[in-house]
């Protein structure tokens, strides 16, 4: 059974920085894509960045140049580095992670529990 666990939500004062991880467990065969995507009450959830096996990267415009999104050695972990947060960027923040595993041999997406990020002076 796969499973994803974030960390490192939590208060932050505008114009601070969070890491964001994300671990994927399980018997998975191959990791395609991972990214991260947040969501507020009452608005959709949005994507903020994603990362295919190759490398690329993918960014939503309101976090370009201020977020990162990076896999760790093991290849099933990713991270986001957010800086110079503002009150915009308070949300909850899932993982997502776009996978094939030994019970289900072709690529699926799975989902994280999520965790709140709140910026706040």
């Amino acid at each position: 059974q796969v499973q994803l666990v974030e960390s490192g939500g939590g208060l932050v004062q505008p114009g601070g920085s969070l890491r964001l991880s994300c671990a994927a467990s399980g018997r998975i065969i191959n990791i395609y894509a991972m990214g991260w995507y947040r969501q507020v009450p009452g608005k959709q959830r949005e994507l903020v960045a994603t990362i295919i096996s190759g490398g690329l990267t993918n960014y939503a415009d309101s976090v370009k140049g201020r977020f990162t999104i990076s896999r760790g050695n093991a290849k099933n972990t990713v991270y986001l580095q957010m800086n110079s947060l503002t009150p915009e960027d308070t949300a909850v923040y899932y993982c997502k992670v776009t996978l094939s595993s030994e019970s289900r041999p072709y690529s699926m997406d799975y989902w994280g529990k999520g965790t709140l990020v709140t910026v706040s002076s």
